[in-house]
């Protein structure tokens, strides 16, 4: 993990027009249940998806208009120069999170990583994870900052952090979370979503085709619709909206140069595994050819477990 000088800083009153970013969800409308890496085998017409919507408005290949807002947030750039000791902050994505009616926890994780040269685009997600977890890429690692932004105050809704490592107990953001942002590294450090109101119903499950949309009346109101049902309704302050803004970080413009330098290719990520299968004396070559191979990839991972962080909380996503 990257150590970094400071813990995450806590910014308030973040938007002096909180309205601006209403109108930006809404332009931005439909928003679909989280998936992707983290739920590649989910069944497209089985209600198994809680009720967590995403959107990207920035990426690599794209930028909605009005994300600036976010992208090129000058307090939210100073802090992470802070929390960093860096002079260089690039910011390269923001998305949105907007969820209610989850019963339980989201999973206790840490953010998916980037190298020199390897990234999602390019590297199984397995392989990423694996290889931060396994400590033999630091070098090659890339910082990355994150702030996370919250609209408005809901029913339930924390955020629980481990800022003081796997091993200590976590802390808590919770109550009084409207317009206030978190900055820090959510790649290293753990962090989960505490449950969702409203409880009345449990966790209420979609599939993965369901979108929440404004309404569109005047009400303020926004809509789950899911196979052309309306499965759920409620105004925008009742759900917990989160927009996740990411940056590289490099100390100054020599350690960026010196780093970039350090770009991998998957065949030097396969070296670099053989001979620590070879220093640990392990039978097992990294065999490219089976990146994709349920087994290869399960003893690749059972040597470079994932941390478990103290006290985590149940999960939506773990087995009933």
């Amino acid at each position: 993990m990257h150590p970094i000088p400071v813990p995450p800083i806590l910014l308030r009153d973040v938007f002096d027009d909180v309205g601006e970013v209403v109108r930006l969800l809404e332009r931005n409308a439909p928003y679909t249940p989280l998936g992707g890496w983290y739920r590649p085998d989910a069944e497209m017409d089985t209600p198994s998806s809680p009720m967590w919507f995403q959107n990207d408005w920035v990426h690599s290949d794209l930028q909605v208009e009005g994300s600036e807002l976010f992208l090129h947030h000058p307090r939210v750039i100073e802090t992470a120069q802070q929390v960093y000791g860096a002079e260089i902050v690039k910011p390269h994505s923001v998305y949105v999170n907007v969820m209610a009616a989850l019963e339980r926890s989201g999973p206790a994780h840490t953010d998916n990583p980037r190298f020199q040269g390897r990234d999602r685009s390019n590297t199984p997600m397995w392989l990423l994870r694996t290889m931060f977890w396994s400590g033999l890429f630091e070098r090659e690692g890339i910082v990355q900052a994150t702030s996370i932004w919250w609209m408005n105050d809901v029913e339930g809704g924390a955020f629980r952090y481990w800022p003081d490592g796997p091993d200590a107990p976590p802390r808590e953001h919770v109550g009084d979370m409207a317009n206030t942002a978190l900055v820090g590294d959510n790649h290293g450090m753990f962090h989960q979503v505490g449950p969702v109101g409203p409880f009345d119903q449990g966790t209420r499950m979609v599939t993965p085709r369901a979108e929440l949309v404004p309404v569109g009346d005047g009400s303020g109101e926004w809509a789950v619709s899911d196979c052309g049902e309306e499965r759920y309704r409620a105004p925008l302050a009742n759900y917990r909206v989160s927009v996740l803004w990411k940056a590289d970080v490099y100390r100054d413009e020599a350690s960026m140069r010196a780093e970039q330098a350090c770009a991998l290719s998957i065949d030097d990520v396969a070296a670099i595994f053989d001979r620590d299968f070879a220093k640990r004396g392990l039978d097992l070559r990294f065999d490219l050819d089976r990146m994709d191979d349920f087994g290869f990839i399960g003893e690749v991972q059972a040597i470079y477990p994932e941390a478990i962080p103290r006290d985590k909380a149940p999960s939506i996503y773990d087995a009933a």
